[in-house]
């Protein structure tokens, strides 16, 4: 069975919304805009390049990302990475002809199908909405989370407010850097 691992970049408050800049947010630009760039706070995005081989991303995600991280050297290695977009609306001429292998997964269940596949760990970014329900569907196996030292009240949040059992975390890594950031992953405990 496959790992999925959710990566974010998350305020102490939980918004994942907007961290690098995008239009129509207020806070947009946070991750950079508020927080001294400290080059070892992000050793683990590098990491999860290297370890990850798959990508799992909602539509709206995967339609920013795959208008810039084509191009940018920083992303060469999941340029070639096969991705997995979960959307009931993408259709096939949508998808980007210059960022390697898309597959679009209709449901959760083609998902978990997915999880059941030989291969190494799939990474999510972004996609608020997908993790909602990766979440709350028992899909997510670890976390990824580089914390920021702000509260931006407004704005999506990372974790689902369904009203669902207790979900225990199990910290199996963690750093606090200079500039505030904190690193923690987090397992799953089933």
């Amino acid at each position: 069975m496959r790992t999925l691992i959710s990566t974010a970049f998350v305020s102490l408050d939980g918004v994942v919304e907007a961290p690098g800049g995008e239009p129509g947010y207020r806070n947009s630009g946070w991750t950079f805009k508020h927080t001294e760039f400290v080059p070892e706070a992000y050793e683990i995005k590098g990491r999860e390049q290297k370890e990850a081989s798959a990508m799992l991303l909602g539509r709206v995600s995967y339609q920013a990302f795959s208008a810039v991280w084509p191009a940018m050297e920083e992303f060469a290695d999941y340029k070639v990475m096969p991705k997995y977009v979960v959307s009931t609306t993408l259709t096939d001429d949508q998808l980007v002809s210059d960022w390697g292998e898309t597959t679009i997964l209709r449901s959760l269940d083609e998902v978990a199908a997915l999880k059941e596949t030989e291969g190494g760990p799939i990474i999510v970014h972004g996609s608020a909405s997908l993790n909602h329900a990766l979440s709350d569907a028992g899909l997510i196996d670890r976390y990824h989370l580089l914390v920021f030292p702000l509260l931006l009240g407004a704005g999506k949040r990372l974790f689902s407010t369904t009203d669902k059992d207790v979900q225990k975390l199990r910290l199996v890594e963690s750093e606090a850097y200079s500039n505030g950031l904190q690193k923690m992953v987090f397992d799953v405990v089933r």
